[in-house]
This record gives structure tokens, C-alpha cells and sequence, in this order.
């Protein structure tokens, strides 16, 4: 693959360094409720700081849609920044026609830390607008990009800034982009992949892609019903797109055409109303009833899961099993988990995970800290899965698209 280059080729001392992070977090009555994507990023930024630079911090937040929403204001990450940084950070108020960002970059000293007001306040970022990405660009000496999480789109912030100034990966992108080659470049085999949510009709690319990757294609979660009925099971009144049973068939041709294996649930946990603690039952898939819904994977289920695990070398992972989210419907995604986990810190599995809900769930189960790696990145994670290219990272390599 294209190299990139990293924080290892950079000499920072004395210049100003425009960073593109990740700061669109989750906040309640002015306060950061989800520290998390903060805390990815304060290993580049107390490098580059500590190596005497000056630091410029990029973000958007939320979707102001080229306007000044104070709503959308990027002022109150400003002390969870300082708290994770452990350091001061100065907030910069601009609406990018201002000439207040650039006064600023230009005035920055040696282990100062800016953060400028959310990118979208300008129109031009999200249309990738070149002015805007040679306005970004002048507000330093060099670029770094530590926000994979938004390398999937081209904007002038990620992408646009990247073609007009030497440019770099930050610490979080390279761990990001390490993990993800070696679960899809370079995979130690058998590779082993759990994809799994509510709807097929979200998973179809990613379901294409790895068919074409991966050893065995462990389906659970709604999704998996889809693929039940496809093949002639009864699925009672559980989530399903029926339409879509003979797209569902031909994955599974197509998987069976690479050699690649589908697990299916082979018994179910289901009840007759999704709410938690409703009354449920253990049932063999061909015994599910008409009024039953679907909720988890049942044990002989998990135990097929784990003895997957058990020979892979390499865990891919996007999707719970269940409808983890209700008690005791998370019992198959906790217990694959912890397992994964196990063998993960036995030295015998590498496995990444990524995606909103995986991440919820790894976190619940209390595994999360066990996988090698967990990706925070969302969509990103989900277009890599899917083989498409992105443009913030093809932006870093100098490849165009």
C-alpha cells in the first residue's frame, strides 16, 4: 500500500502545525458527556507540543450547514481539552471570513495550543472548496491529520488542505490505518468476521467485500433473520427483510463460490415482546413460532461462534450478535466477546472492532480493553470494510482519486 508518513518524519520544532482531529462528541448542558475521541488525540498533540510546536486544531462539530450556529459551537470541548491535554488550550472565535483564525495561527508561539471555531461554520468545507483548503493550509507550516474518523469524506479540512502542504499522519490515524492493514491487507489466516446489526440492507457492500476476504462470515443480529428466512426457516414476527431473501441467497452462493464460510445462528433466544426482561425461551431455529420474535443467539450458537475464534488468527468485527442493548438478550454478544477478548490477550487472535453499536457493546460486555484494537472512526471504519478508497487517507499517501 502507499506509505504515509508519520510524526517520525516531522521536525516540529518551531513551526505551526495544523491538525485535523476529531471533536464532534457527544454534549449535554455544555459539558462533554464522552471523552473518548478527546482522549485518542492528545498522544499527537503533546508530542508535537512537547517537541516545540506551535499546534492549530481543525474540527467540526455536528452540522451547522455553513452557518454560525452558537449551538454548534466548538467552545465548550474547550475545558474537557485542557483537562485530557493537561495543558491550556485557547479557544478561537471565528466564522472563517473573519481574518481572526489566521491573526491568530500567525501569532502562536512554541507550546501554544489553538482551537479554532467548528469547520463548518464555513460553506466551503464540506464542498471541498480549494480556497478554503489553502485558507486551512496558511494558518501553518505543515498539516497532520489525526481524525480518521473523517477521513471518509472529502472535505476541504481532511482532503483539500492535504494537496497543498506537506502532510502527515498523527498518531491515532497511524494506529488506525496499522490496525486496519493488518485485519485487511495483511491478515494473519483464518480470518474471521462478525457482522452484524438490524438490517442486511446496511451490511450489503461490507457483505460483498469480505466475502471476498474472509475465511468465515459469522452473521447475527436482525440481519440475521433476513438470511433464516432466505433459507426456508421460520422466523415468527422477529425483524426481517423478507424482499430481500434472494440477495441474501446470493451472498451466500457467492461467500460459498470464495470458500468463505457463513455462520448462522443455529438456535435463538426469543420472547414475544421486545422490551427487557420479557418472559423468553431457548428454542432451535426450526422450532421458532409464529408469534416469536428473535432476540438473541442461542447457546449452541455462541459455542459454534467461539470455536470459530478459536482457530482464527485474525477477528474482524462490526455488529452486535443480539439485541444487546436489552436484558438478557446480550448474553451471545457478551460471551463471544469476552472470549475473543481472552484469546486476544493470550496472544493467540489480533482483533479490531469498530462501529457505534460494537463499540457499545464491546464497552458493556467489558471487553472492549481486551481487543487489539477498537476503531471510534464510524463510518470511516465501515467504508474501509467495505473496500471503498478515502479521500482523507489517499489525500496523506499523494494518491488521487
Amino acid at each position: 500500500m502507499p506509505v504515509f508518513k508519520t510524526l517520525d518524519h516531522l521536525d516540529a520544532k518551531g513551526k505551526r502545525v495544523v491538525v485535523r482531529v476529531d471533536l464532534n462528541v457527544p454534549i449535554e448542558k455544555g459539558e462533554v458527556r464522552d471523552a473518548t475521541r478527546i482522549e485518542r488525540i492528545v498522544p499527537t498533540i503533546g508530542e508535537l507540543l512537547d517537541k516545540g510546536a506551535a499546534v492549530i486544531l481543525l474540527a467540526h462539530f455536528d452540522r451547522p450547514k455553513g452557518k454560525v450556529v452558537p449551538e454548534m459551537s466548538l467552545k465548550p470541548v474547550e475545558s474537557a481539552l485542557e483537562k485530557a491535554l493537561g495543558r491550556k488550550v485557547d479557544f478561537i472565535s471565528t466564522d472563517w471570513h473573519d481574518g481572526k483564525a489566521l491573526a491568530a495561527a500567525k501569532a502562536a508561539k512554541p507550546g501554544q495550543c489553538l482551537l479554532m471555531e467548528n469547520t463548518r461554520y464555513h460553506p466551503g468545507e464540506e464542498k471541498n472548496d480549494e480556497a478554503l483548503g489553502k485558507l486551512f493550509a496558511s494558518l501553518g507550516d505543515v498539516y497532520v491529520n489525526d481524525a480518521f474518523s473523517a477521513a471518509h469524506r472529502a472535505h476541504s479540512s481532511t482532503e483539500g488542505i492535504a494537496r497543498v502542504t506537506q502532510s502527515y499522519a498523527g498518531r491515532a490515524m497511524e494506529a488506525e490505518l496499522k490496525a486496519l492493514e493488518a485485519a485487511l491487507e495483511k491478515p494473519q489466516r483464518p480470518l474471521v468476521a462478525v457482522v452484524g446489526g438490524a438490517k442486511v440492507s446496511t451490511k450489503l457492500e461490507l457483505l460483498g467485500n469480505l466475502s471476498g476476504l474472509a475465511d468465515v462470515i459469522v452473521i447475527g443480529g436482525g440481519m440475521a433473520n433476513t438470511f433464516l428466512a432466505a433459507l426456508g426457516h421460520p422466523v415468527g414476527k422477529s425483524l426481517c427483510e423478507h424482499d430481500l431473501a434472494p440477495i441474501a441467497r446470493d451472498i451466500i452462493a457467492t461467500a460459498k463460490s470464495k470458500s468463505c464460510e457463513i455462520l448462522l445462528p443455529v438456535d435463538a433466544v426469543v420472547a414475544k415482546e421486545f422490551k427487557a426482561g420479557s418472559p423468553h425461551r431457548v428454542v432451535d431455529i426450526a422450532d421458532v413460532k409464529a408469534d416469536d420474535m428473535i432476540l438473541d443467539a442461542g447457546p449452541r450458537s455462541v459455542a459454534a461462534i467461539k470455536a470459530a475464534f478459536d482457530k482464527a488468527r485474525t477477528l474482524v468485527w462490526n455488529g452486535p450478535l443480539g439485541a444487546f442493548e436489552l436484558k438478557p438478550f446480550d448474553v451471545a454478544t457478551n460471551e463471544a466477546a469476552r472470549h475473543a477478548a481472552a484469546l486476544t490477550k493470550a496472544g493467540k487472535l489480533v482483533s479490531i472492532a469498530g462501529g457505534g453499536d460494537t463499540v457499545a457493546a464491546l464497552s458493556e460486555a467489558g471487553a472492549a480493553d481486551g481487543f487489539t484494537y477498537i476503531s471510534t472512526a464510524g463510518g470511516a471504519f465501515l467504508e474501509w470494510l467495505e473496500g471503498k478508497p478515502l479521500p482523507g487517507v489517499d489525500a496523506l499517501r499523494g494518491v488521487t482519486t
